[in-house]
């Protein structure tokens, strides 16, 4: 479209570089790196930034950078995009009744309303703000561009990898494995499934679950990489079986999120084991690639997954249905909500 795009973010002490992007980048080093200092300082941070930023728009990405991008319209102006990822004010984080959490919906409904240009990933969520605010949310999900996986370096193999060539390989990605996201559950469903159990990336539980592993010694069935880069990320996901999403509904932001790592499980030919959230059965249902698991009860789980790695003629047909949801749900056919919102600002 011809636009300048300039994306402003965070640097933490283990961020990895930014790659290959087509767009330039900048990150603040911020003092504060979580709670409600962090957050004050960023968006204070960020809207000194954009005070003195020459622009025509401003995207402003979930409701923590709302409040930053929002002040900085109204003493330079411009047009603002709110694009929401996730409903945030019901994020596990945000206890009911807390005084961070009254904060952030403070914010939402002072802002909110007077927004014109409104984004959001799933129908669910769209529902909500507009029972809430009288929003029309554009739906557009965040779907990978076509081949993402498909990379000029070289896939390594399961050896070069270190793991087995003779089990299936259950993979866990993501930069959030946090509580509530089923990775304990898992963990301890492996004592009952003859397969490898591979967790790439990173989150608040990674140091409980090893410690888990260790305790029950599971070490040969679980195995960590850490946070990767995405060049070997896609080796990693390449020589998997399956792709696991595990999400709990014990909030309503896990209720009626949607997951992306799920299209970049369909971008590398994996089936997915999914829990039964509202979004996530719509996809996997509907292409017909995976199983949604009835319950997060350890036991249960590791029955119903070895039903299905067990079950060729069923798992085979799921992974040749990848193929369907892998042409369709990709950047190039989502992206036309998000041309036509900036064709409507400019």
């Amino acid at each position: 479209m011809g636009y300048n795009v300039l994306l402003v973010g965070r640097k933490m002490k283990n961020s990895i570089p930014l790659r290959g992007r087509v767009y330039k980048t900048t990150r603040m080093k911020l003092f504060f790196q979580n709670g409600a200092l962090f957050y004050a300082e960023f968006n204070f941070r960020l809207f000194l930034f954009l005070l003195f930023k020459k622009y025509d728009a401003l995207h402003s990405n979930d409701l923590d950078t709302l409040l930053a991008n929002r002040m900085a319209q109204k003493f330079k102006g411009g047009e603002l995009i709110y694009d929401s990822h996730e409903y945030f004010t019901e994020v596990p984080e945000l206890i009911d009744g807390s005084f961070a959490k009254r904060a952030w919906l403070k914010i939402e409904r002072s802002i909110l309303p007077g927004l014109k240009h409104v984004l959001t990933v799933n129908q669910s969520i769209a529902n909500i703000y507009k029972s809430l605010y009288g929003l029309n949310f554009k739906v557009m999900r965040n779907l990978p561009i076509s081949g993402k996986f498909n990379s000029e370096f070289k896939v390594k193999t399961r050896f070069d990898l270190g793991l087995p060539s003779n089990k299936k390989i259950i993979l866990l990605q993501g930069a959030g494995i946090n509580v509530d996201r089923g990775a304990e559950e898992m963990v301890e469903a492996m004592k009952w499934i003859d397969a490898v159990f591979l967790i790439v990336g990173s989150g608040d539980v990674i140091g409980v679950l090893k410690n888990q592993v260790q305790e029950s010694n599971l070490s040969s069935k679980v195995i960590f990489t850490g946070k990767v880069p995405f060049e070997e990320l896609i080796s990693y996901t390449k020589i998997a079986d399956v792709g696991v999403t595990l999400d709990k509904d014990t909030n309503l932001n896990y209720k009626y999120s949607l997951p992306n790592k799920i299209f970049d499980y369909l971008q590398a030919d994996l089936p997915v084991v999914a829990s039964n959230l509202i979004e996530v059965r719509k996809i996997v249902d509907s292409y017909e690639v995976g199983i949604i698991l009835s319950s997060h009860e350890p036991l249960k789980m590791a029955e119903e997954i070895n039903n299905y790695l067990n079950n060729s003629d069923f798992f085979n047909k799921t992974k040749e249905n990848v193929q369907k949801a892998k042409s369709e749900l990709i950047w190039e056919n989502e992206k036309d909500v998000l041309i036509k919102c900036y064709e409507s600002v400019f």
